[in-house]
């Protein structure tokens, strides 16, 4: 059973830089796509940004060249780099994995909305508030 634990949440002011960092244990797959998903307060979950096994990155408009998605594969974690905080980054973030669907289909289709029911195991949430 795949587990994903996340951390690093917090509150910060806007243009200030936080780091997620998601913890994935129980998974024995070759081939995967690791996500971060948001949810604004009375929002639709939405696609942030994901990297597959190899190293391939896809990232929503909103956050391109503010976030970066990276991993270490030797300690099964998946990290968030965000910079440039705005208020509207605000949100609970979800680390996710799934080892079904393929990131040139996620980035044909888009991870804003397209990949988030695609996504087969989730962390629990991290809070993220940015305050003006």
């Amino acid at each position: 059973q795949v587990k994903l634990v996340g951390s690093g949440g917090g509150s910060v002011q806007a243009g200030n830089s936080l780091r997620l960092t998601c913890t994935v244990s129980g998974h024995t797959y070759n081939r995967y796509v690791l996500g971060w998903f948001r949810q604004g307060a009375g929002k639709e979950r939405e696609g942030v940004a994901a990297i597959d096994n190899f190293g391939v990155t896809t990232y929503a408009d909103s956050v391109k060249d503010r976030f970066t998605i990276s991993q270490d594969k030797y300690k099964n974690t998946l990290y968030l780099q965000m910079s440039d905080l705005k208020p509207e980054d605000t949100a609970i973030y979800f680390c996710a994995a799934d080892t079904e669907t393929y990131m040139t289909t996620i980035q044909a289709r888009g991870i804003l909305r397209w990949a988030v029911n695609q996504f087969e195991y989730w962390g629990q949430g991290i809070l993220v508030t940015v305050s003006p």
